[in-house]
């Protein structure tokens, strides 16, 4: 497959030539946008000490466009350039490209073209700058095939144009093709590593960024905070404390160990795990603290039933002069709703709005909708499903769901079937909970009719996972599966518990596992 030429006819294939300048086509397509730029260029030649009188100015116009989006009106600055007689560099090349690069949804056609007139004067294989910012917009724009010719055809490539190719596989998935250009990379540096762990972190592939981040170790390269934050943001996801508090030492002998960014991470990590005292040690060392620092522990003693202490760092946050934002409210409405504090989430919620001028989102509801459904008061619950101003989600009908189960309330779980069918009609979740609260009431009409929409609508109930770490292992479970290498010593343990508990009079509860639809 031969590199494109120069103006795009489809996605990944160029037309030849053309007479005109590139690009001229562009300059018109938003008319007042370029009659503002105009303005500015005409201000610019009468005022001497403002004259666009060098490439160089011309590209400072131009990033500035750049920066802030304005690709029509860049694209409008660089052909008045080329009629004023200023030809463009390897940077006013880079500048642009760069600017396609980071609004892909409005830049195919300019990119394409682009590098059509950098293929023209030779700059997309002979300047490496140019090359990589190629390599890059293509991987951006998702087209890993052209990004992948521009980076074979780059004459001399430099660390960047090999780790900009990896990054490039990474966000677009394709681990196997990463994973063979970073082997092939002539020397490898700290952020050839970060791109390899980070994109799999980004893609959920936390074992293997810790696998990754194990090899970067032995390789003697020394990770940065960037890499740090990716392999903590791992650990998280995991829940693999053993390996977090290692990672914490690791970063306390550094020199980044004070970094807030870092600090962010170790505190949502600590909360994740549950071990909400030392997220608050972390927080309270800080020298310096950002609006994410306080809202991570603000969200993290939250979810963790902490209530009373979120709701004062909520108001530490604020003596310190810094502003609650939307994820500030979630935090503070989430710590409510776990303590059943009904009437200061309400105060609450209606701040948020009317103090603070932050409308409310699907998270926000959905709080709302859980505190309610806590305290038993199903019809107000139900009541702001009705009036908010967001369509509500899976996990706002199944928090109301899961209270009607608790409550036995099926007449109001069947009033939310058709906003279920309406929202997620191949969803499985609470499909499940809709059929166990008729097993809960004694229904097997009703669940039996679940079950069978379930199987006409082709859906099927997926299995429960759920995982521990021992000794730095992380052992998974699924939920029917019987493979872990210890499944008849774990099975054995569980027989003989069930057996102490049935002694002490416990009755075990088969709702879920006869009525389940699974």
């Amino acid at each position: 497959m031969a590199l494109p030429a120069y103006t795009v006819s489809a996605a990944t294939s160029l037309p030849s030539t053309s007479p005109h300048p590139p690009l001229t086509h562009f300059a018109h397509k938003n008319a007042t946008t370029t009659d503002r730029s105009r303005s500015k260029f005409q201000l610019a030649l009468k005022n001497p000490s403002n004259n666009l009188d060098s490439t160089a100015s011309w590209t400072s116009l131009i990033a500035n466009h750049c920066r802030n989006g304005r690709l029509i009106e860049a694209v409008s600055e660089f052909t008045r350039m080329r009629i004023y007689g200023f030809e463009p560099n390897h940077v006013t090349f880079v500048t642009m490209l760069s600017g396609c690069a980071h609004f892909p949804a409005q830049a195919l056609s300019i990119g394409s073209a682009l590098h059509a007139y950098a293929k023209k004067l030779g700059l997309d294989t002979q300047n490496v700058k140019v090359g990589t910012a190629i390599i890059d917009m293509y991987s951006k724009f998702g087209l890993l095939e052209l990004a992948r010719l521009s980076f074979d055809h780059v004459g001399i490539k430099n660390k960047v144009t090999w780790n900009t190719m990896v990054d490039g596989y990474m966000r677009n998935g394709d681990f196997r093709n990463a994973v063979k250009v970073f082997d092939e990379i002539p020397e490898r540096d700290v952020i050839s590593w970060t791109a390899l762990i980070g994109g799999f972190v980004k893609n959920e592939l936390f074992e293997e960024a810790l696998v990754w981040f194990q090899e970067m170790q032995l390789s003697g390269v020394e990770p940065d905070y960037v890499t740090m934050i990716s392999v903590l943001s791992a650990c998280a996801n995991l829940g693999t404390l053993g390996i977090s508090l290692w990672l914490h030492r690791f970063i306390l002998r550094r020199e980044f160990k004070n970094n807030v960014r870092v600090n962010n991470t170790l505190i949502d990590l600590y909360c994740r795990c549950g071990c909400v005292e030392l997220a608050c040690q972390v927080f309270d060392k800080m020298f310096e603290r950002s609006l994410v620092s306080w809202n991570s522990i603000i969200v993290g003693l939250a979810v963790n039933g902490h209530a009373a202490d979120a709701l004062l760092y909520f108001n530490l946050m604020q003596k310190e002069r810094f502003k609650p934002d939307a994820v500030t409210f979630t935090g503070v409405l989430t710590a409510c709703s776990h303590a059943g504090m009904v009437e200061e989430g309400l105060k609450y919620f209606k701040a948020m709005k009317g103090v603070h001028r932050i409308s409310p989102r699907i998270e926000h509801y959905g709080c709302i909708v859980d505190l309610y459904s806590r305290a038993g008061r199903l019809e107000d619950a139900l009541g702001v499903i009705k009036n908010m101003t967001v369509k509500p989600n899976e996990v706002v009908l199944g928090s109301i769901l899961a209270a009607c189960r608790n409550l036995k309330d099926v007449r109001l779980a069947e009033r939310l079937m058709h906003y279920i069918y309406e929202l997620d009609p191949g969803g499985d979740s609470n499909h499940v909970l809709l059929s166990n609260i008729y097993a809960a009431v004694g229904s097997w009409h009703g669940a039996s009719t679940v079950r069978k929409k379930m199987k006409d609508l082709g859906i099927q109930k997926r299995p429960g996972i759920s995982s521990i770490e021992i000794d730095g292992v992380v052992n998974e479970f699924v939920a029917g599966n019987r493979s872990h290498i210890r499944s008849q010593q774990i099975y054995a343990m569980l027989e003989l518990l069930s057996g102490e508990l049935r002694v002490s009079g416990y009755v075990e509860d088969n709702v879920n596992e006869s009525y389940g639809c699974g």
